[in-house]
């Protein structure tokens, strides 16, 4: 799924939560919450009951996003070509292990079976990752900046809507473990040594991007409780323009990723 200690470069390019509102991120207007946003989870349930089963969806979503971030980045290690790349890999994954537990812990606060609650999501999220498998180390590095970007773009997004409470956690579980700034160490210095490499992963990049979007948008449709939310059947959610004008801020920002990255988008 991610936007804190970017090295300074990156910090010019790519919009992270401490700079939301340059990137059209609604959660800049935090102090402007109104509804159910307004309110903590006991009373957010209290007034719109159906909330509830909103909130287990989407946990239940990004805990399944964390767990297969672990095991991907614990695959991804395989492919580092040095012993310093495996150990900051490896540590990346534990990081991404213990959002997972945090996520697990919640739904289990609220009374939901954490299984149960990331199952619908299983067969999406890993079809997408069977759909994109990194054949080498910097495909897979690009991966996981693109993918776990747009990931936290959406669910950043989301959590403006959400109660104070599940506000917190969701935006703290999305905290960068690192990657963004070593992914981009990483590719840019490979395009620096071989600048046809860069070619390659923007097309790499580019069909991430595709199949992201698409994945988030097919989850999102077959669940009733999240899309109801996201189109506003839910207090403070989203009306179908403000979705559309979503998509646009996501994809505008992983436009200036990719420039960071130093690849056309």
């Amino acid at each position: 799924m991610t936007s804190a200690d970017k090295s300074d470069h990156v910090s010019d390019t790519v919009p992270d939560s401490s700079r939301a509102a340059s990137s059209g991120d609604p959660s800049a207007g935090a102090a402007g919450h109104t509804g159910v946003a307004a309110q903590d989870w006991t009373a957010a349930v209290a007034a719109a009951p159906q909330y509830r089963a909103a909130v287990v969806d989407l946990l239940g979503a990004l805990a399944y996003g964390e767990l297969a971030a672990f095991e991907r980045l614990a695959e991804d290690a395989k492919l580092a070509p040095t012993l310093a790349d495996k150990a900051e890999l490896a540590k990346m994954a534990s990081a991404e292990f213990h959002h997972f537990e945090r996520l697990r812990d919640r739904l289990t606060e609220i009374g939901a079976e954490p299984t149960e609650a990331m199952e619908p999501f299983v067969a999406a999220l890993d079809g997408f990752h069977r759909q994109t498998a990194p054949s080498d180390w910097l495909e897979g590095l690009v991966k996981a900046y693109v993918g776990d970007s747009i990931a936290s773009d959406f669910y950043r997004e989301v959590a403006v809507r959400l109660d104070s409470d599940t506000r917190q956690l969701v935006l703290a579980v999305l905290d960068d473990t690192g990657h963004a700034s070593f992914a981009v160490e990483k590719v840019r210095a490979a395009i620096d040594a071989e600048p046809r490499v860069g070619g390659r992963l923007a097309l790499w990049a580019r069909r991430l991007m595709g199949e992201a979007l698409s994945q988030s948008q097919r989850v999102v449709a077959e669940r009733d409780a999240l899309s109801t939310m996201l189109v506003g059947g839910v207090a403070d959610g989203f009306d179908l323009a403000e979705v559309g004008r979503m998509f646009s801020r996501i994809t505008e920002a992983h436009t200036k990723r990719m420039a960071a990255l130093g690849l056309a988008a």
